[in-house]
């Protein structure tokens, strides 16, 4: 029989607090420079050198995956002290990369609940339940039909038949999310309108280009959230990663990169969560220092040897499965 000593565990890690105005100044100070910023990326995206553009439309990639990251705040209320303007804010942070507010916060809320569950319903990427391949990793890099999708539930919402596929919804946040799809239909169609007037340039440099380049920043991202974690375990100290980074990844991924203390108290300001990270670094199993040592480990992970295929029969210790 082994006997096993208690231990103390993490004693804020847990802790909820409440938004406090210090907090919601950081927020809007973020919100400020994701304005200057993005003004930057569309004044360079408008030169003619061609140089400049590209790294306007570079510029502008970034702040529409960062935008995303603001987004996903609101989604908690976790920004303002008030709920309303929590909404008012999210849906055009979404908008340039296609993400409508209330559905991506009823699906990430759902995730928050069902982690390490069967029912987890993550709204971006990879499928970290799923092996890890290069060719799975590539199209979820570039995961472009998700666009598609966005496309088809905005002719759903405005012919009346959008439904959500993951269980019942109230009807009012049904509404919310068919209305959101409705404005955002009505943002690209003026800005295919534009376009036919012979404005093409516009939406092509600020919104395409962008938007093309922003969907595998996002899936950077996003990736080292739950990959090569435990995902059959609802603890979050096993099933999320943590990655310590620098003053300029944290705050370009608004603290997505301390998931695990995100987990643990979703609903702390974001601008709180370093003070928690050194109880991770003591209790959590997946904890990086940086975003490069994740994607080594990454890296080694797809290099490692696999179970050799013969004969159309796959060997894995004392069972043999069929190749699919």
């Amino acid at each position: 029989m082994t006997v096993t000593t208690a231990v103390p565990g993490p004693a804020l890690l847990f802790t909820r607090t409440r938004v406090s105005g210090s907090d919601e100044r950081v927020f809007v100070a973020k919100l400020a420079v994701l304005a200057v910023l993005s003004a930057a990326g569309v004044v360079l995206a408008l030169r003619p050198e061609p140089l400049l553009v590209a790294l306007g439309v570079v510029l502008l990639a970034a702040m529409y995956t960062h935008a995303v990251e603001l987004q996903h705040q609101c989604l908690h209320h976790s920004a303002f002290r008030n709920s309303l303007p929590h909404r008012l804010v999210g849906v055009p942070l979404g908008l340039p990369l296609l993400v409508v507010y209330s559905h991506y916060r009823l699906r990430h809320l759902q995730h928050h609940r069902f982690l390490g569950t069967p029912q987890d319903t993550e709204f971006f990427g990879f499928d970290t339940r799923k092996p890890i391949t290069a060719p799975g990793l590539l199209r979820g890099l570039l995961d472009y039909p998700r666009l598609g999708s966005v496309g088809l539930d905005v002719v759903r919402s405005a012919t009346g038949r959008w439904r959500y596929q993951y269980g019942p919804v109230s009807p009012t946040m049904r509404r919310k999310i068919v209305t959101e799809h409705l404005i955002l239909g009505a943002v690209v169609l003026a800005a295919v309108g534009l376009a036919l007037a012979g404005y093409g340039q516009y939406p092509l440099r600020l919104w395409v280009l962008p938007l093309l380049l922003a969907v595998p920043m996002h899936f950077l991202v996003e990736l080292p959230e739950h990959l090569l974690c435990e995902t059959d375990t609802t603890d979050v100290l096993r099933n999320t990663r943590s990655i310590r980074g620098s003053w300029l990844s944290t705050w370009y991924t608004n603290g997505n990169n301390l998931h695990i203390e995100h987990h643990a108290a979703m609903t702390v300001p974001i601008n709180q969560l370093p003070g928690r990270h050194e109880e991770t670094r003591l209790y959590a199993t997946n904890v990086e220092r940086s975003y490069a040592d994740f994607y080594r480990l990454l890296w080694r992970e797809l290099r490692r040897p696999r179970p050799q295929v013969a004969a159309g029969r796959q060997t894995t210790g004392d069972r043999t499965a069929s190749t699919v």
